[in-house]
């Protein structure tokens, strides 16, 4: 009977002891929403599919909540006050109010992380730069102004003085992508920090046809933060695409942006850095 007692005393004492830390462990130390629209160019397709597919399996990983949402009218104060984090996946908001509700949302402290298209602005066109804070202001680029073509894969030279580059190598080779260049010198906006850039043993880089889808030189960030936001633009995020065999409605993906694990290192380490980080001083 006396062995049986401390028994249930002991288990008693190892619960008390264990529960508060089992407990932290179940509440998630933040939450994540991705808006995305999904409907157009096969690439950016294959790409939102993937990352909706990799990020809630990153978001097990690291304990974190993971929502997404193709409504872009959810994008208001009242819903953004749930998440700590927003993603654009693919492309931006359009309407007016959801705009002011982003802006005021990031001055307020939240924290965001943008892929690839979510960049892209050029009068004209579908996607003209008619949001001067967002383009100038909070991702300092300003327009599109040309790209590489076809995907293909970089070495990325790293800046590793920043939380999500930390426990990278001083560079790698990405996988394949469309690479963006932009109206803006990013290396002269002193609010800017690069964080991966295109190292000059990539060029040429591209394949064309056309001679401007293939660069020869230059300097061309492709991930960086804004010290005034939390913040991280990455460039990545379309996936290299079989449209000259074309099989029913489907197009098949050549490339994976997630098969590359020193990229999801960035990314990862990325939206742990926003999720738990104190809030930016914004520029008034």
């Amino acid at each position: 009977m006396k062995d049986f007692l401390y028994r249930r005393l002991f288990l008693s004492i190892v619960i008390c002891c264990f529960a508060p830390t089992i407990l932290a462990q179940k509440t998630p130390k933040f939450k994540v929403i991705a808006f995305f629209t999904g409907k157009s160019d096969m690439a950016h397709i294959s790409y939102v599919n993937e990352a909706n597919h990799w990020l809630p399996e990153v978001a097990k990983k690291n304990n974190f909540v993971y929502d997404t949402t193709s409504n872009w009218t959810n994008m208001n104060a009242e819903f953004l006050a749930k998440y700590q984090v927003v993603l654009f996946l693919d492309t931006r908001p359009e309407d007016a109010k959801q705009r002011v509700a982003f802006e005021n949302y990031m001055k307020n402290g939240g924290a965001w992380m943008g892929f690839h298209f979510s960049a892209f602005a050029l009068t004209p066109s579908t996607f003209t730069q008619n949001w001067d804070w967002y383009h100038n202001e909070f991702l300092g680029s300003g327009q599109y102004s040309g790209n590489t073509w076809r995907p293909t894969s970089a070495t990325l030279n790293v800046n590793r003085n920043h939380e999500a580059t930390k426990n990278l190598p001083k560079s790698f080779k990405s996988q394949p992508n469309e690479w963006y260049k932009w109206e803006n010198d990013l290396r002269k906006n002193p609010n800017i920090t690069v964080l991966l850039s295109i190292d000059s043993s990539s060029f040429p880089l591209g394949t064309g046809p056309k001679p401007h889808e293939i660069w020869n030189n230059g300097d061309y960030p492709v991930v960086w933060s804004n010290k005034h936001y939390k913040m991280i633009y990455v460039n990545m995020g379309h996936n290299d695409m079989d449209y000259e065999h074309k099989y029913g409605k489907k197009t098949k993906a050549l490339s994976y942006t997630f098969d590359n694990s020193i990229q999801n290192r960035m990314i990862i380490d990325g939206i742990l850095w926003l999720g738990n980080s104190k809030k930016a001083k914004v520029k008034k």
